[in-house]
């Protein structure tokens, strides 16, 4: 049965409360087809760059690796994932790392040498030519689950959480819809956008397994409405596959949080304090959706993503594929370097990224980008005082204070902050954006989340940063 002979393939979703409409900031970079990044000499692989547990080693000084060898795996408790080497070289000693969200980890060095495969090949290994016509009766729940383990993969939407323990939900509570997330709604971004309509049958063949793998029985899709090129390629990929369809989202930010976009395309919302699989949806990102199909089907662990390399400091932005453990500085030496007036370069999007400032900091699964913003651009943020306008509260998409809370925050008054439901911000920036007198309230509500985890003494484990979910 064609999946558009009972639902219609473009049906329009209502919208979700509040957020707000920045300048999309896309043009750089939509229509620029993804390039391949030049082999680095070396890559640094950070043993902790998902959720969880980090890694542990499996290889020693000296050793020789191939590209896609196993070089710490998974620890032994349910959520962690393993680290595979993107490149043929030879293993360095263990060294420490910054990751692009300011904390830091232990990390593997891989020295490449010659034999490592090209960017066009590893391209085809991993996405390109015809995918088979996967049928629930040729692979088991379980044949998929061990090998999206084995691979490593992570959601790629930025919460970098294992992919084989999110597609596991509770017995008492089966899933009903797989939802594949490509609204990427992040100003700047596009990498997303290009993989939808440069890999589609890769992202279609991936969630049809995990639908097999967390029980779905239906597949949504969801893409917000500035992205047509994207829609009509997946409306392509996904012509004659059963129970699925098309959801197109107005463009909102932030549409590509899980717990605004399910609001958006179900008129249902995710209860408070729990998850998708609470009310039968499971969620993961497009990229996620292509490196399950790469993994299951063609025996591919995740060793690189796409990443756009973008805003006025670059000379030339892009949207990249790139080998994990990659130094910034190699994507931007791709990119033709900086501009003369280059100031501020954020590791992902304006809204939800981290200022880096040491360009040897690596590429982690959760990396979706790279902006560089210019000195104008800072100009036009610099901070005033708070005038109470009240604006941050109007679009926080969760309905909190961010301004309260961000004045607990600055006094330290931690059990206020919490009180005021600090945790449960989302950190998507809508209160900063929006604000008139340039307050970095995420930065604060950052900072105090970080604070009352480490009162707790339970440190945040999601290496690649952020509280927004877009798997």
């Amino acid at each position: 049965m064609n999946a558009g002979s009972w639902w219609p393939w473009n049906w329009t979703s209502p919208n979700f409360a509040r957020g707000i409409h920045p300048v999309a900031h896309k043009e750089a970079t939509a229509d620029s087809p993804i390039r391949f990044l030049p082999t680095p000499v070396r890559v640094t692989l950070p043993l902790q760059q998902h959720a969880g547990a980090a890694a542990d080693l499996v290889v020693k000084p000296r050793d020789k690796v191939m590209w896609g060898d196993l070089v710490a795996k998974p620890r032994d408790e349910r959520i962690s994932a393993g680290v595979h080497s993107p490149v043929t070289g030879v293993v360095r000693p263990l060294t420490a790392v910054s990751l692009p969200n300011g904390k830091h980890a232990s990390a593997v060095v891989v020295e490449t040498e010659e034999g490592t495969p090209s960017g066009d090949v590893i391209w085809s290994a991993l996405f390109g030519g015809e995918w088979p016509d996967t049928r629930p009766n040729d692979l088991t729940k379980d044949d998929i689950l061990k090998s999206i383990s084995a691979a490593g993969i992570v959601g790629l939407g930025g919460a970098a959480f294992p992919t084989h323990v999110k597609l596991q939900p509770a017995a008492d509570r089966p899933v009903q819809t797989l939802l594949v997330n490509g609204c990427e709604c992040e100003p700047f971004l596009t990498a997303d956008d290009r993989l939808m309509r440069e890999a589609s049958r890769a992202i279609v063949a991936g969630a049809r397994l995990a639908m097999i793998a967390c029980g779905a029985r239906e597949l949504v899709i969801a893409i917000e409405d500035n992205k047509p090129e994207a829609i009509a390629a997946m409306r392509s990929a996904l012509d004659g596959v059963a129970a699925a369809r098309i959801v197109v989202c107005p463009t909102k930010y932030p549409m590509g949080g899980e717990r605004q976009l399910i609001p958006a395309v179900f008129g249902r919302s995710v209860p408070t304090g729990g998850y998708p699989h609470d009310i039968g949806i499971v969620v993961v990102n497009v990229g996620t959706a292509a490196a399950i199909a790469a993994a299951v089907l063609r025996n591919r662990p995740l060793t690189h993503r796409v990443i756009t390399v973008t805003g006025g400091g670059i000379r030339n932005p892009g949207n990249l594929l790139v080998p994990l453990g990659t130094s910034l500085q190699d994507l931007i030496d791709a990119c033709g370097g900086l501009n003369d007036d280059a100031r501020r370069v954020i590791a992902g999007g304006p809204m939800m990224g981290f200022t880096v400032t040491d360009l040897s900091v690596p590429v982690t699964k959760g990396t979706g980008g790279l902006t560089i913003f210019t000195q104008a651009d800072l100009d036009a943020e610099a901070e005033t005082a708070c005038i109470r306008c009240g604006r941050c509260l109007d679009v926080c998409p969760l309905g909190l204070m961010p301004t309260r809370i961000a004045q607990a925050v600055r006094h330290d008054q931690l059990d206020l902050a919490r009180r005021l439901d600090l945790e449960a911000c989302c950190e998507c920036g809508c209160c900063a954006y929006e604000c008139p007198a340039r307050v970095p309230l995420v930065q604060y509500l950052r900072t105090g989340k970080q604070a009352v985890n480490d009162r707790r003494h339970q440190p945040q484990s999601v290496a690649s940063g952020g509280g927004m979910h877009h798997d």
